[in-house]
C-alpha cells in the first residue's frame, strides 16, 4: 500500500482542499500580480504615512492650544494622538506585507504542502 495514499471517506476532501490551496499560493504569488500588489501596497504605506504626519502635526498644535487653556483642544488631541498610533501601525503591517511579497517564493515551500491524512493514512 502507498505510504502517502489517503485512507477514508473524506481522503477526496482532504486531497482537493490541499491542491486547491498550493494552487492559490502559487496564483497569488504569480509574476503577473506581483507588481500590482507591490503598487496597491506602496500606496497604502504611501496614504497611512502622510496620514501620520498630518495627525502628528495637528496633535502638536492642539497640544500648543491646549496648554494655552484652550479646553476643547485637549479632546482634539486625544482624538489626534489615537488616530496617529492607529495609521503608524497600518503603515507598519503593509510594509510588512511589502517585504513579504518581496521574499514570497514563486512555489509555495515544501512544508506547506503536507501530504493528507495523518498517521493511520501512513500505516
Amino acid at each position: 500500500m502507498d505510504e502517502n495514499a489517503a485512507v477514508g471517506k473524506h481522503a477526496a476532501a482532504v486531497d482537493q482542499r490541499s491542491e486547491s490551496r498550493s494552487d492559490r499560493a502559487r496564483t497569488a504569488s504569480s509574476p503577473l500580480r506581483r507588481p500590482r500588489r507591490l503598487l496597491l501596497l506602496a500606496l497604502g504605506v504611501t496614504a497611512t504615512l502622510v496620514a501620520w504626519g498630518f495627525l502628528v502635526w495637528a496633535a502638536i498644535d492642539f497640544g500648543g492650544e491646549a496648554r494655552a487653556g484652550d479646553e476643547v483642544a485637549w479632546g482634539f488631541l486625544a482624538l489626534a494622538t489615537v488616530g496617529a498610533a492607529a495609521c503608524l501601525f497600518i503603515t507598519l503591517i503593509l510594509a510588512g506585507k511589502v517585504v513579504d511579497t518581496f521574499h514570497s517564493p514563486l512555489h509555495p515551500p515544501a512544508h506547506t504542502l503536507v501530504p493528507p491524512g495523518g498517521r493511520r493514512a501512513r500505516r
